[in-house]
């Protein structure tokens, strides 16, 4: 009879190493980011009112804060600086206000339009004291589509900025001058709601007509990516944070609550400009930047000399997501700016699921990272069973901010927990994810599978061109055929880009054609609208 031989004890996973790491870090984390220390009785009694009086909402985030950092600046926009007492004060009234006036009560549906000002903080966190479902509107529509939207949704009040002037008849407020007037309302305090409000979220479109995601992230999701947040980004509290993208947008919206959280100021400005935020970055001392792909390229293109012109010593994190970052890009960012820039993937409808360090975007380019603590990434196949590692399928992510579906009743597809973010990818050993490209941007051609991010991110490595964008076209003879869109920063010449994209990766994969254009169509976050590339 043979002798078993013993079995050696088992290293577990790196993935599962990572996570162990980070699960020990979040104290440090917290203690170091200034979010953990000693409170005042009274401010644990108050806080803790808020919390009951609110429960998970932005109502209790601002008043929280406004409990702990009274005096620190909560926005700073074109107006001056707002401290985060001031903010509370004025939120309380405006709530009372749209209440007594504008009959808001618990269930009534507040739209808000508004750029990044302070106007967009106080409508929403007003309203969601009330215990108002607030309704987040694109500035970018056009016209007609805010018409359809607020017919579709039928908002009991619109808050917007002047510059728009919807046709609608639902009662509106200006975000200005309007919540001026309410702040100084004599109103009785508004009632405490029942239950806290939705905010509702309006996807992206770039696939289609965009649907109403509504959403009251679980406290045990917003802990988890704050935990992960402060481990991996390093921020502090009480250092500002300039924020760029929309804040009506998943990404500007939970960073404003990261910040709120932290009682560190929302750095704001209506419209991105690349050299403007630098500038604000050295008046400030701001600790960290929010930004989508595009913003980051538009700050290098400002050039080195100019850039080294201002004082960044204060950046520790740079945090983009929205969309495709693309490892060419992170290489000449982290190469100008440092080991400072992060990535963090997620959508309206999952949140944000995974968060890159610098350390992962340089030892694995391209990669999204690893989950956020409370967060689980699945890939699988067509039959919903999980693939092997490295190989490609369809990404799935669970975990406390994912929604529970559209407002006209539909939801994406979810297995085992875990919601279906749309997109194909592939996991490495080490647990980190990377996006092949979208389940419906796949194209197939002579009978083979090309993710189209895979060919994007070697056109964008050749040193003439800034992006890229690549888009499958119907071929007799193929089914598909590859286009690829440019955009330069120096000459080149259509030949050169496709031999540089043969030389890199399988013919199959070399686009038939380069696109040369001044610039992507985009939506307001920063997306290209591949449905507007169309074929000279």
């Amino acid at each position: 009879m043979r002798t078993p031989r013993p079995i050696g004890p088992m290293r577990p996973p790196d993935w599962l190493v990572q996570a162990a790491a980070e699960v020990g870090g979040v104290s440090v984390a917290l203690i170091k980011s200034g979010v953990w220390r000693p409170a005042r009785p009274s401010h644990l009694v108050g806080i803790e009112r808020a919390l009951r009086h609110w429960g998970q909402s932005m109502a209790a985030l601002g008043a929280v804060a406004a409990i702990r950092f009274p005096d620190r600046p909560a926005v700073i926009d074109e107006t001056g600086s707002t401290t985060y007492a001031e903010l509370d004060r004025r939120c309380e009234r405006i709530a009372a206000a749209l209440h007594a006036d504008h009959g808001i009560v618990a269930g009534s549906k507040v739209a808000v339009l508004c750029r990044n000002h302070r106007g967009f903080l106080e409508a929403t966190l007003s309203a969601s004291r009330v215990g108002a479902d607030v309704l987040f509107v694109n500035t970018e529509f056009a016209p007609p589509q805010l018409k359809a939207v607020l017919e579709r949704h039928k908002p009991d009040l619109l808050i917007h900025d002047a510059e728009f002037a919807p046709e609608t008849d639902t009662p509106t407020v200006l975000a200005s001058q309007g919540l001026d007037e309410l702040a100084e309302s004599k109103a009785a305090e508004a009632p405490k709601p029942e239950t806290p409000g939705h905010i509702t979220i309006l996807t992206s479109g770039t696939t289609g007509t965009p649907k109403a995601a509504p959403r009251v992230p679980t406290a045990a999701g917003l802990a988890g990516l704050t935990a992960s947040a402060l481990n991996r980004f390093g921020l502090r509290s009480g250092e500002p944070m300039v924020i760029c993208p929309p804040l009506f947008h998943g990404l500007g919206l939970l960073t404003s609550m990261l910040a709120l959280f932290l009682g560190s100021p929302l750095v704001l400005s209506r419209r991105y400009d690349a050299r403007d935020v630098l500038t604000q970055i050295e008046q400030t001392g701001a600790g960290s930047i929010v930004a989508v792909p595009v913003m980051l390229r538009r700050m290098l293109d400002l050039g080195p000399t100019e850039i080294a012109q201002h004082d960044l010593r204060s950046l520790r994190a740079v945090i983009s997501g929205a969309s495709t970052l693309g490892a060419p890009l992170a290489e000449r960012f982290i190469a100008q700016f440092g080991p400072v820039l992060c990535d963090a993937y997620g959508s309206s409808e999952i949140g944000i699921a995974t968060i890159a360090t610098s350390a992962d975007l340089i030892a694995a380019p391209g990669t999204v990272g690893r989950p956020c603590l409370g967060s689980t990434v699945r890939i699988l196949d067509d039959m919903d069973q999980p693939v092997r590692v490295g190989e490609t399928g369809r990404i799935f992510a669970g975990g406390g901010l994912v929604f529970g579906g559209y407002s006209d009743g539909s939801s994406k597809t979810v297995v085992d927990g875990r919601m279906s973010t749309g997109d194909l990818g592939h996991l490495d050993r080490a647990g980190r994810l990377f996006v092949d490209g979208r389940e419906d941007d796949m194209i197939v051609s002579g009978g083979e599978n090309v993710y189209p991010v895979e060919v994007e991110d070697c056109l964008a490595s050749h040193p003439a061109v800034a992006e890229a964008a690549v888009v499958g076209v119907p071929d007799e003879e193929f089914g598909q055929r590859l286009i690829g869109y440019v955009v330069l920063r120096e000459p080149a010449t259509e030949d050169e880009l496709i031999d540089h994209v043969r030389a890199n990766l399988a013919r199959y994969k070399t686009p038939r054609q380069i696109v040369v254009l001044d610039e992507f169509p985009r939506n307001a976050t920063g997306k290209v609208l591949r449905s507007k590339l169309t074929p000279p």
